[in-house]
């Protein structure tokens, strides 16, 4: 028996990571400049998040008190009971801070779907951009504004160690302006 007891509690140890409620109690005792990057900081201020942390601890500790005791028989009645505590939580916290304290994913999952967000932007950004090449146009990104198609000069060249300078030169338009300039004085 001690050692499935001991098998059981490492299971139960190691299965507490990543645990939104354990990851909250840690920061009571950690400075903020060693806080994890998580994403419910980053959005709600850190006493609120130590409120609703408290508020979820005192009930912990009361559903346990109560399942041990020898009014277990209302502990279902209890357990119902949470519901309107939660409820009440809506008067403390706006709905946007409890979407992010009350979150149900936890945050190593978030983070490979922010990865996998990331990866899809980039292959929708790579196909424009492969798109825009094939209709061999150029595409400028202008901040929030869609691109703008800039037609480019047809290319007769294959292979670019073939290019003349002195051709390249004399078709450049900077070079027929100095020399129309030069021809005028």
């Amino acid at each position: 028996m001690p050692v499935l007891y001991g098998v059981f509690l490492y299971m139960g140890v190691s299965s507490l990571r990543g645990i939104q409620f354990f990851d909250r109690l840690k920061l009571f005792w950690m400075p903020a400049k060693h806080q994890p990057d998580f994403v419910y900081l980053r959005h709600v201020p850190l006493r609120k998040v130590h409120f609703f942390t408290t508020v979820q601890l005192i009930c912990l500790v009361l559903l346990w008190g109560i399942k041990a005791s020898r009014a277990a028989i209302i502990f279902p009645m209890m357990v119902l009971a949470l519901v309107f505590v939660r409820k009440v939580m809506d008067f403390c916290f706006s709905k946007r801070e409890l979407s992010f304290l009350d979150d149900l994913m936890p945050e190593s999952k978030k983070q490979r779907l922010g990865d996998a967000k990331t990866e899809a932007q980039e292959e929708e950004e790579s196909q424009k951009t492969m798109a825009a090449a094939a209709a061999n146009c150029v595409q400028l990104e202008l901040g929030e504004t869609s691109g703008l198609d800039i037609p480019q000069q047809p290319s007769d060249r294959a292979d670019p160690s073939e290019i003349n300078i002195s051709d390249e030169m004399s078709n450049m338009t900077v070079w027929k302006a100095l020399t129309m300039k030069r021809e005028t004085l």
